[in-house]
């Protein structure tokens, strides 16, 4: 997801976005412990996903 996308969401927009996220993510280490993942790259870029939308909200917030 681009940052332009992220920045012209509303925060309860972004909340759920980071739920679902973390949900993903949640699954995708279950699943690389039962040897399912095929793109072990995967979970960096969740997290990072998560981090720049985390970033967003703040900035957000503190605006």
């Amino acid at each position: 997801m681009k940052t332009k996308d992220i920045i012209n969401k509303t925060p309860a927009d972004l909340n759920q976005l980071i739920a679902t996220k973390r949900e993903i993510l949640r699954t995708f280490r279950f699943g690389k412990a039962g040897a399912k993942t095929k793109n072990v790259k995967e979970g960096r870029a969740i997290r990072k996903e998560i981090a720049q939308i985390m970033t967003v909200l703040t900035q957000k917030k503190n605006a």
